[in-house]
């Protein structure tokens, strides 16, 4: 039975060791814990990933494991140097910065690499060691980015989902790590890859055009033949358990508490982790801004701010500590009264009750991050607002200010315009604020924590669907030894092969791609086989085609179908084509290649080619997406159609298919002949549709295809055509 295999950095318990040297397992609260508790509880489902101790012996590693997997979890043991290099190192110091845009803070050590190398084997030692060909495996976050692709080298066929949560930064900022293909191509191991916002999953897509060269269609890339699907996916959380603890006797109490604890002044709510990227230093100068500037309210608001401890012994957070504990006391010194404190600091963590209560008496809340991949404190303070009063502002460069469009959205750097905001907020009516919240809850209540798991697992599975409906199977020894059978003992064999990325690899310049010796003899000991006719079906034009293989006794389809040449005979036009609409069109063609450097335009009889292989990685697709939407209309009504090919966009008549020219070689009566198409591109799609069921149909890369099976290359095409000619051929 299949069972659905999570894998994060943590697992969602926390294990420390008590004064009395025992342990202590409390159950994580936070938002991924909650939401995936429905998925990992369940039956033989398992959550993988590291309890948050380093096991002082054999013993002690035993019982925690036993004790874990009663709760269906896996621990995964790092030590210290892996916690200090992996985890705070290249995780926290090298991905975190530079994926919140703070890579002047990143740090690229040698050391950090190959510890994060090490600890993602780790956890990849861990998954085989359980998971199943059949199981779904969804791997969280930026420690883990090189365990998809390690699972899926060992266990190619598994269902594999990856999701980020943290921001996924520009192709120009993301550049800057040494070890950004690795990192990508780790990433892409996935079947589905899940972004908070769109944005991000743009920049990812760019990233791999640039880096990996490989381009998207609508979201969907094609990587060693396989689908890989990237989509915006925001996280919700668990609005109904931050309804009823704000509901709660335990958070009312608190609240009256609280309440008389600071008297009768508006308040302003802050909670954030100790980070850079969540702008809390840059907060505490606006409320000393906005106090400077609007002194009317110097004793009648305050702000009450918490920051979570994290990481306090790493540099760049003991110097941001230092600073806010600066800030603080200069405000509440400057502004501060016997009666009045401008800023109630916490630097701890409370407990559900204590935030809820917080979250209830706050007027209004102040999130600004300078960069957070979806922050779910405003999801919070929203979902505690039983009464629906209160006012969000809330940071553009969250992820959540796509979905909460009713909140006050402001830019973190613009410290003015975020001073006159908490002034619009303090302002706001009553009924304006409730007219916001009703909104924004609404929206918070579908797509909750629960909606998010379950669109990404059905997603997740539609993709997979996809992928056994459209893969074709791996050509295996059984298959070519069937094929070698068949061939031997047929009477005739028709052999349909495509030239360029089926018998020749792609070169920068088409004309450097003529046939070599290896192809020369391969095709030449084919076509001397007696009954076995070899017809080479290109998109290339006859001259060309003439020129290279004119000399063989083989056919030839030309220009995806224009001519035809039989062996012994001249070559033959398909139709009367007309291709006076060449006029029209080159024009347009050339207008891109003069913006276009590296891109030139290669004329055929009947079909003009826009060719961008030298052209650069991105810049080259982008003007392929321009020529195909600028022609798409011209060609309907001009009776032509644009095709995309491998680095080229060729615009043709529309009657004109290799499939269509492939039919004048099959006959009614094929009962007995051996048949096999072979190509690399869409284009050739056409020819394996026009072949009958029997024939042996290969797609060479991409494994989405009518074709029955699939190889990696045009070397495997060209050993296989070589074995086949090697074969005993029967001779009545």
């Amino acid at each position: 039975m299949s069972r659905t295999i999570i894998i994060s950095n943590r697992l969602p318990v926390k294990i420390s060791r008590t004064a009395e040297g025992e342990l202590s397992f409390r159950p994580s609260e936070g938002g991924l814990a909650t939401g995936l508790g429905s998925i990992y509880k369940e039956g033989d489902n398992l959550w993988i990933g590291w309890p948050g101790i380093h096991f002082q012996d054999e013993e002690e590693e035993s019982f925690v494991k036993k004790e874990l997997l009663k709760e269906n979890m896996l621990p995964v043991d790092l030590t210290t140097e892996e916690i200090k290099l992996y985890y705070e190192g290249f995780s926290n110091e090298t991905l975190w910065p530079t994926f919140h845009y703070f890579n002047q803070y990143a740090l690229y050590k040698k050391s950090y690499w190959q510890s994060y190398e090490r600890v993602n084997q780790k956890f990849c030692d861990a998954v085989l060691a359980v998971a199943n060909p059949d199981d779904t495996i969804w791997v969280h976050d930026y420690q883990l980015l090189l365990l998809p692709d390690l699972i899926r080298d060992k266990l190619p066929h598994v269902s594999i989902g990856f999701f980020l949560h943290i921001p996924f930064p520009s192709f120009e900022v993301f550049r800057l790590l040494p070890w950004r293909r690795q990192l990508l191509d780790g990433v892409l191991g996935a079947d589905l890859i899940g972004f908070h916002t769109y944005d991000d999953m743009r920049h990812f897509l760019s990233a791999v055009s640039r880096i990996c060269f490989l381009s998207n269609h609508h979201g969907q890339i094609t990587k060693d033949g396989r689908i890989v699907e990237i989509d915006a996916f925001p996280m919700g959380i668990d609005y109904d358990k931050y309804a009823r603890s704000s509901a709660a006797p335990e958070t009312l109490s608190r609240e009256v508490k609280y309440r008389t604890s600071l008297g009768e002044v508006k308040l302003m709510l802050s909670i954030d982790r100790l980070d850079y990227s969540k702008g809390i230093a840059a907060r505490l100068q606006i409320f000393d801004l906005f106090l400077e500037k609007y002194p009317q309210y110097q004793g009648k608001v305050s702000l009450l701010m918490v920051v979570v401890p994290s990481r306090d012994s790493v540099d760049k957070y003991k110097d941001l500590k230092e600073e806010v504990d600066l800030l603080v006391g200069r405000v509440n010194g400057k502004y501060g009264s016997v009666n009045w404190t401008p800023i109630h600091y916490f630097y701890r963590s409370f407990p559900l009750e204590d935030l809820s209560a917080f979250y209830r008496i706050a007027d209004v809340a102040l999130v600004t991050p300078m960069r957070d991949g979806m922050n779910l404190v405003c999801k919070e303070f929203v979902a505690s607002k039983l009464d629906q009063k209160g006012v969000l502002i809330l940071s553009e460069m969250a992820g959540a200010s796509k979905e909460l469009s009713e909140a006050i959205i402001v830019n973190p750097n613009d410290k003015h315009q975020v001073r006159d905001a908490i002034k619009k907020a303090l302002e706001m009516s009553e009924d304006e604020q409730v007219k916001h919240m009703e909104i924004m809850q609404a929206t918070l209540k579908k797509f909750n924590i629960h909606h998010w798991v379950e669109l990404f697992m059905q997603r997740l599975d539609e993709v997979n669907q996809k992928q056994l409906k459209m893969n074709t199977k791996l050509l295996d020894e059984k298959i070519e030894s069937e094929m070698q059978d068949s061939f031997a003992s047929s009477e005739d064999r028709m052999l349909f092969l495509d030239y360029d990325g089926t018998l020749s690899p792609f070169t920068g310049n088409p004309q450097d791609a003529s046939p070599d010796e290896e192809l020369m003899e391969i095709l030449t000991h084919l076509s001397q086989i007696e009954n076995t006719r070899v017809i080479v079906i290109s998109g290339r034009d006859r001259h060309t085609l003439e020129k290279w293989l004119g000399d063989l006794p083989i056919e030839f389809v030309a220009e995806h179908g224009v001519w035809m040449k039989w062996n012994g005979e001249g070559w033959m036009l398909l139709d009367s084509l007309d291709a006076s609409w060449k006029n029209d069109i080159r024009p347009i063609l050339d207008i891109y290649v003069n913006k276009t450097p590296g891109s030139f335009v290669e004329e055929k009889d009947y079909s003009l080619v826009w060719h961008y292989r030298k052209v650069e990685t991105g810049l080259g697709e982008l003007r392929a997406r321009e020529i195909i939407s600028h022609l798409k209309y011209l060609a309907v009504n001009m009776n032509l159609q644009v095709l995309e090919g491998n680095k080229v966009v060729e615009i043709k008549n529309l009657e004109v298919n290799k499939g269509k020219a492939a039919a004048r070689w099959l006959e009614d009566d094929m009962q007995n002949t051996f048949i096999m198409a072979v190509g690399d591109d869409w284009t050739d799609e056409d020819t394996f549709k026009a072949m009958p069921e029997s024939a042996f149909t290969i797609k060479v890369g991409d494994r989405r295809s009518a074709a029955r099976f699939s190889v990696r290359d045009h070397s495997v095409v060209r050993r296989i055509l070589r074995e086949l000619g090697n074969v005993n051929v029967s001779q009545d």
